[in-house]
């Protein structure tokens, strides 16, 4: 029986077994509490420090600038609402993109909830933030500002570079969820001038619950985990020593292997856009030049998201059907209702992200299984056949 193919890295990636035997250590009978005096507390503190670095290695940072988190969603959270919170009280308003992840999106109407302000700033048909638009909704009262590096859904990679030098020069902190990003994509903070970004262990074939918020030196904000002081006094709680290890690996790991991984995983998204693209009634959503190497997302007419990705299980292929860190019924994605489409087709699109262990074998094989899972359900729907 053939091995499931997993084709939806985008949610998950799969632990690199170099990224587990790292971590072995800490998992057993002999970790240590980080924060403990002894020899078992001072080997902790030495592992999760040397993952410091390593990750700070992976964003062009200092290692004084991570701070780990319990994943990207926490990171996010902290970096809204902490830069909010450490704003001069004169300053109640917020600018936010609106194909925002829902950690910041949702952080964002929390602050609204709270009195601020917020300037939700739109995309063009491929979900791509106008520079210039974004700038010019700044003001003087402007605690801070955000747009996600490269979107979770459509996969548009966005000119960070551009907003975060026109926010930072006029003295708005600004950040980024660089959690699909990372590893994905060249990111280098000394050139590109953020306050703050977020990235996920899980995302890097690292493992699950496990974040790190870099905070660049002398951006002012306040912690929303209060407790022992640890991630000096930025994020409390006794450090996830295994899963921080394992994030610091697997951040190791990709910094080498980034530009193999880059051109690999293009190579395959690039023959799955050529092969899907072909069909009839199929859309490509995000933009053809400015996305993540692994992305490929398509709206499907006559084909329901979640009829689709049931099948193609059934068929030994993993996708996705949008965003996989939201809970709750299925409804249309916000970001395809962003970029112009309406509801229906909203509801009929599929996201295929590949990974680095991907083989061109295996997406000749999906794209087969795709056109016939998408064949049968077109004859069975009456959408299609009106």
């Amino acid at each position: 029986m053939q091995s499931p193919v997993y084709l939806d890295n985008a949610a998950t990636t799969p632990l690199d077994p170099r990224v587990l035997e790292a971590m072995l250590p800490h998992l057993g009978a002999t970790r240590g509490n980080p924060s403990s005096l002894h020899a078992r507390g001072v080997a902790a503190r030495g592992a999760v420090e040397t993952a410091r670095e390593q990750v700070a290695g992976l964003l062009g940072a200092s290692p004084e600038e991570i701070f780990f988190t319990g994943g990207g969603t926490e990171a996010d959270n902290l970096a809204i609402l902490g830069l909010a919170r450490a704003a001069d009280r004169g300053k109640r308003h917020a600018v936010v993109s609106k194909v925002e992840h829902a950690a910041v999106r949702e952080a964002a109407r929390r602050l609204e909830a709270e009195g601020f302000e917020v300037s939700w700033v739109g995309v063009d048909g491929h979900g791509l933030v106008d520079p210039a638009e974004f700038v010019a909704a700044l003001r003087p009262d402007t605690a801070l500002a955000s747009v996600v590096w490269a979107n979770n859904e459509i996969g548009t990679v966005q000119p960070i570079r551009e907003i975060s030098e026109a926010c930072v020069s006029r003295g708005v902190p600004f950040h980024t969820d660089a959690v699909q990003a990372a590893g994905r994509t060249r990111l280098n903070v000394g050139e590109t001038p953020v306050s703050t970004l977020a990235i996920s262990g899980h995302k890097l074939y690292g493992p699950q619950g496990v974040g790190a918020l870099l905070v660049r030196g002398g951006t002012a904000i306040e912690p929303v985990v209060l407790g022992g002081g640890q991630e000096g006094g930025l994020r409390s709680g006794t450090e996830n020593v295994a899963g921080i290890v394992g994030l610091g690996e697997a951040a190791r790991l990709a910094r080498e292997e980034l530009e193999e991984r880059i051109g690999h995983e293009t190579e395959l998204r690039d023959r799955v856009i050529s092969g899907v693209g072909a069909m009839p009634d199929v859309d490509l959503n995000g933009h053809p030049g400015r996305r993540l190497s692994n992305n490929a997302h398509f709206t499907v007419r006559g084909v329901g998201a979640e009829s689709l990705v049931l099948v193609l299980d059934s068929l030994g292929y993993a996708i996705g059907s949008g965003s996989a860190c939201s809970s709750g019924g299925h409804k249309a994605s916000g970001v395809l209702l962003e970029i112009g489409k309406d509801e229906q087709d909203a509801l009929s699109s599929a996201r295929i992200t590949v990974g680095k262990d991907n083989t061109a074998e295996e997406i000749e094989g999906f794209l087969e299984a795709f056109a016939g899972a998408v064949r049968r359900l077109r004859e069975v729907s009456p959408v299609y056949a009106n």
